[in-house]
């Protein structure tokens, strides 16, 4: 591409700033996107942490599913953080429904995690980093079983807490907090290799 990468961080609701910063400093493009029409203008997608409820009946008001689910078809890179990775997930436990994207063939237990008071850091072992990365936990949702498609990049006490399923990411802790960019610069590496090969 002759223009700069660009990635689009969903500013619906939720913390995209702290992405934003940390993708600045890789050296990509950022744009808030806040309109259907801008996911064809952007070479990833973010759909960052913060209220999953929420976030879903404004995504549903603004048109956003239908929109994503082509963007994905089209092989669009996305990574969905916390409440993100709960909206790209296959299925949310105990809520007797299929999530709204489905990207991830992942099975996932909100707030499993425990409250916002019992929000913890834990270092992870991640495929591809040579030392532990600072991983935090708030309202984390879990992840409980994945699909043989999905591929497990790191764990935490024999759940996966950071997975992959072809140019699809998720992770149920934050790392736009960790002032440690290696987890934007690995989904950075995906996206662009998705481009690749496009």
């Amino acid at each position: 591409m002759t223009r700069p990468f660009t990635v689009g961080l969903l500013a619906l609701q939720g913390a995209f700033r702290e992405h934003a910063e940390a993708f600045a400093r890789l050296g990509a493009d950022v744009v808030e996107v806040r309109k259907p029409a801008q996911l064809d203008d952007i070479d990833a997608l973010v759909i960052p942490g913060g209220e999953s409820t929420t976030m879903t009946k404004l995504m549903d008001a603004y048109g956003f599913p239908d929109a994503i689910a082509a963007a994905h078809a089209r092989d669009l890179p996305i990574w969905g953080t916390c409440a993100g990775a709960i909206l790209i997930a296959r299925e949310v436990e105990g809520e007797g429904r299929s999530a709204r994207l489905g990207l991830v063939d992942m099975t996932v237990a909100r707030n499993a995690y425990g409250r916002q008071v019992a929000s913890f850091e834990a270092p992870v072992n991640v495929t591809g980093m040579e030392t532990p990365f600072r991983a935090i936990f708030i309202r984390a949702p879990r992840i409980e079983s994945v699909g043989p498609e999905v591929q497990v990049l790191a764990s935490y006490e024999g759940h996966p807490v950071m997975v992959q399923q072809g140019a699809v990411l998720a992770t149920v802790f934050h790392p736009e907090l960790a002032k440690d960019d290696r987890v934007h610069a690995a989904f950075l590496g995906l996206a662009r290799k998705a481009h690749a090969a496009a």
